[in-house]
């Protein structure tokens, strides 16, 4: 929820002033809204189904109205928690649930490579950060990084996949960062 009062104060989590923000949100942003349409609709049906009965109409008030505020909030942390390129490395981000940071010295090369990876399968040593079912950029690591999950569960990973706004441009700015390799 705190995600909700960046996005109104338009402010972002986490980029400095010399740092390049990579949005990720426009792609999963038809869902959210059309989410947040149904769940409005529901909210006002239930209203008029309820009226007679206040108590149960308050309560399920508040879990739609809830419910509208969760699915805002969760895209607002995607929107406000972009990924971040910058002198020190790339941080990749998807919302509050994963912020991966990767040292500049770590990064082999960076790519354009658009993927919709299979969310069943995975594999060894790779990370997808998949928005709206697609990767695309593929940034392949020189020494492996150790990811950590929501759950606690370490995995070192060589190579990290995730999907950006506008991905040639991120590319070309995790490149423009990249020591030079000689």
């Amino acid at each position: 929820m705190t995600s909700l009062g960046l996005w109104v104060a338009r402010r972002t989590d986490g980029v400095g002033d010399v740092d390049i923000a990579v949005g990720y949100a426009r792609a999963q942003a038809p869902t959210a809204y059309g989410l947040v349409f149904v769940f409005v609709v529901e909210t006002v049906g239930v209203s008029f189904m309820l009226a007679a009965y206040p108590v149960a109409h308050l309560i399920m008030l508040l879990l739609d109205l809830y419910t509208v505020f969760l699915v805002l909030g969760l895209h607002a942390a995607a929107v406000t928690r972009p990924h971040v390129v910058g002198p020190g490395g790339l941080r990749v981000r998807r919302s509050a649930g994963l912020d991966l940071w990767i040292p500049l010295e770590r990064i082999a090369s960076a790519r354009y490579d658009l993927r919709f990876p299979d969310a069943n399968k995975s594999e060894d040593g790779v990370l997808d950060v998949a928005i709206a079912s697609q990767t695309s950029i593929t940034v392949e690591l020189a020494q492996p990084v150790t990811t950590v999950s929501l759950l606690g569960k370490c995995t070192e990973v060589h190579t990290v996949r995730c999907h950006a706004d506008e991905p040639r441009a991120a590319v070309a700015a995790i490149k423009k960062v990249l020591p030079i390799k000689s």
